[in-house]
């Protein structure tokens, strides 16, 4: 089978400090006349002259019913999609630690104690300082995450994490020569785990599954044969989103979710768009549930 995908709040592997703080994924599972029927109602629905449709139009107060249409029970979409879910913070704390310690859970502790024990400020220096240790193209960055590491031992109910981080050195050297290799899968990128699991959900009676996805440079015929390794993925093809309205779709889809789910994070969440997006959410998706209990959490 054929799924359209799109992502919304990529950046790369920079997860922290950049503009969004969730990256959403979206499949869609439409052939292309329906999906060009939901653009074309969306069009009669939102009546703007803009040439393209894009998330944000939906997210305007104004227009909130055409998106509770959109993702409601009697809309084009449900049961034909599916929203990988990325708080980027989360997923950076379980590299880290799955790294470190062989522990990806011990992310979860600190997750829900390190903003605490450390205050914003630190906080976010300990989630930068993470990020850059998994990033291809950093500078020095092992030197610098043990310094912060040192910087915040002993802080309250995480101090016997960051003990245990301050031990990996050695694992970070070995993981930062191993990326000197070109052939090594990224290990931040989002895009691998959204596309692995979007083709094992379209996939799931043992179906092989073809995508087609807006242009991505970072996703090289390298990592396309890496992701054919992985799963049962036939075939992996961009095309331009202004041809191809199954596409579109997905981008109204992931950018939608993306604003949704990010408001659920901080507090500001819409009970009704959250419980709206609930069924569309992947399982799998990395989420912060002790932030909100809204979404799966993995």
């Amino acid at each position: 089978m054929e799924v359209a995908c799109d992502e919304s709040g990529y950046e790369s592997d920079k997860l922290i400090g950049g503009t969004t703080d969730v990256f959403a994924h979206a499949s869609v599972a439409l052939a292309t006349e329906p999906a060009a029927a939901c653009m074309r109602e969306l069009r009669r629905r939102i009546r703007s002259p803009a040439t393209e449709y894009k998330a944000n139009h939906l997210l305007r107060e104004k227009h909130r019913p055409v998106l509770v249409w959109l993702l409601g029970p009697a809309g084009p979409i449900r049961g034909h999609a599916r929203v990988y879910l990325m708080d980027k913070a989360l997923f950076v704390l379980g590299r880290v630690t799955g790294l470190l310690l062989d522990d990806p859970g011990a992310a979860v502790g600190l997750y829900r104690a390190g903003p605490g024990a450390f205050g914003p400020a630190r906080w976010e220096e300990f989630l930068v300082a993470c990020n850059n240790l998994m990033r291809l193209k950093e500078v020095a960055p092992v030197d610098a995450f043990f310094r912060v590491v040192d910087a915040l031992r002993g802080a309250g109910p995480v101090g016997h994490l960051l003990d245990r981080l301050a031990l990996g050195g050695p694992r970070a050297v070995a993981f930062r020569a191993r990326l000197e290799d070109p052939s090594t899968v990224p290990g931040l990128d989002p895009l691998i785990p959204a596309i692995v699991s979007a083709v094992r959900y379209w996939g799931a009676d043992g179906r092989p599954v073809s995508i087609v996805h807006d242009q991505q440079n970072t996703l090289s015929e390298e990592r396309i044969v890496q992701l054919k390794e992985a799963v049962a993925l036939a075939s992996l093809r961009f095309v331009d989103s202004q041809a191809e309205p199954r596409v579109q779709v997905a981008d109204i889809l992931a950018g939608t979710a993306r604003k949704i789910a990010s408001n659920e994070l901080n507090g500001r969440g819409d009970a009704q768009l959250t419980e709206l997006l609930r069924p569309y959410v992947d399982p799998a998706s990395i989420w912060g549930f002790t932030r909100s209990a809204r979404f799966p959490a993995r």
